[in-house]
């Protein structure tokens, strides 16, 4: 069986001989070949040889061919900033200052021949060409939710309760482009469209099914009348909306680490969906080794008991500086489970002794605003959980401290830790946990912080 074999039999929910694997390699490719993120996501040769790379060392049974949630938005008239070693984020939202919610013309949904698209298609036609009898490919699109987000910024959370007639409206616009986009890149040859929504994690179960239910349903249906499999990807605490992320019929989810993927699998089984992830970025492959990388999907693997419906990924987009022996030693861990089983038997990860200061928080002068992210600079949900933090303390001024504590960083790591962060992103106030996995509107987060004032 081959690696694509494997991963299109796993989605078809049979019994496979051994895990299928996709390493969502996102701007770590670039590393792979001494190209930083904006060279390997703008440029179609880099982009190529970097994926190339990618199939070379990790031997992926699935490829995703470019991870960047930006390249819907920038068609659309968002400003990104660029960083040498994330993806870019959205730094204008063109909806943002409008009073009203008003869903633009058809006529604006991008076409094959706008922006980064005529580069991403010259990449997957070619790396189709080069490895698309082996290794299943996957079209990576913009959800609804986080393109609506990145066009109308913070104000669409509170869209949700002021206008909810216009958000029906304007996220049908937004699918209208997600079917697009997938129309585009299945027919450049992708296997898999993984419908990348993080934002999803930062509403309700109700507010799934009155707003996101009906677009996502009609956009798996497209994918699947299209000949192509699909995946719901979300980032952050999707805990309480696996089971609401499932009717609407994708053919798999993929969650990272803020999901319990055995109690997750437990739901997915009962529909028949795939569930694919959810080794940690940060913790394990970015700051462990390459034994902890085998430990982590060794003890995954055998914690399952029933194997089917599941895909080994890392939780999310792996951070560029990921070494790569760690990723080798996950791929040799599902690859060659008896083998690595039996080298880390007696393996116990050493502990970091870092110091952190927890703030008095009985004797502050003034409110202390706490962020914590994976990195709000990388992350969408943090993006705009840090958005209307920023917007709160530029509402509050010098009356409040507020400060971003970025998961990506080891001494954040035994922040949170020794605080009992359990969720990204989370906002504390004064040392208590006010937001988690949630973004707050305008108004409840004010509200909070007066509270303490």
């Amino acid at each position: 069986m081959t690696p694509k074999e494997l991963i299109l039999a796993t989605l078809r929910h049979e019994e496979t001989p051994k895990t299928a694997w996709v390493p969502f390699a996102g701007v770590h490719a670039g590393q792979l070949i001494g190209c930083n993120a904006r060279e390997v996501l703008s440029n179609a040769d880099n982009l190529y040889n970097a994926l190339m790379e990618v199939h070379k060392l990790y031997k992926p049974s699935g490829l995703p061919v470019i991870f960047d949630l930006q390249v819907e938005a920038e068609c659309l008239g968002c400003e990104l900033t660029w960083a040498d070693d994330a993806p870019p984020s959205v730094s204008h939202h063109p909806m943002e200052e409008d009073e009203d919610l008003v869903t633009p013309c058809d006529c604006t949904i991008p076409t094959a021949e706008d922006g980064r698209i005529p580069m991403i298609l010259d990449v997957m036609k070619r790396i189709k060409a080069s490895i698309g009898e082996e290794t299943a490919l996957y079209g990576l699109i913009c959800g609804p939710f986080t393109l609506a987000a990145h066009l109308r910024g913070n104000n669409i959370f509170m869209d949700m309760f002021d206008d909810p007639e216009a958000v029906e409206e304007f996220l049908d616009y937004c699918c209208k482009i997600a079917k697009a986009m997938a129309g585009y890149y299945i027919e450049a040859g992708m296997d898999v469209i993984a419908v990348v929504d993080p934002l999803i994690s930062q509403i309700s179960s109700n507010h799934f099914e009155e707003f996101m239910t009906k677009p996502f349903t009609e956009l798996f249906a497209h994918i699947r009348e299209k000949g192509a499999y699909s995946s719901f990807f979300v980032c952050g605490d999707a805990t309480r909306n696996i089971e609401v992320m499932c009717q609407t019929n994708p053919d798999a989810i993929s969650v990272d680490e803020n999901v319990n993927l055995l109690a997750a699998k437990e739901i997915t089984d009962k529909y028949n969906v795939c569930i694919g992830g959810n080794i940690p970025l940060t913790t394990v492959m970015l700051h462990g080794t390459q034994q902890d990388n085998m430990k982590y999907v060794i003890d995954l693997l055998d914690s399952m008991e029933d194997k089917r419906n599941f895909i080994l990924s890392p939780g999310c987009d792996m951070p560029y500086a990921v070494p790569v022996e760690n990723t080798i030693g996950a791929v040799q861990a599902v690859t060659q489970p008896d083998e690595v089983r039996e080298m880390v038997k007696n393996y116990v990860a050493a502990d970091d002794d870092i110091q952190v200061e927890i703030p008095d928080y009985e004797h502050l002068e003034k409110p202390f605003m706490e962020v914590f992210t994976l990195d709000s600079a990388t992350c969408a949900a943090c993006t705009y959980m840090m958005g209307a933090a920023n917007e709160a303390k530029a509402a509050f001024g010098d009356k409040i401290d507020m400060i971003e504590y970025k998961f990506t960083e080891k001494e954040n790591i035994a922040r949170c830790k020794k605080m009992g962060v359990k969720n990204l992103p989370s906002i504390y106030i004064n040392g208590k946990l006010k937001f988690s996995s949630i973004v707050p509107s305008k108004e409840e987060l004010e509200a909070a912080i007066n509270e303490v004032l």
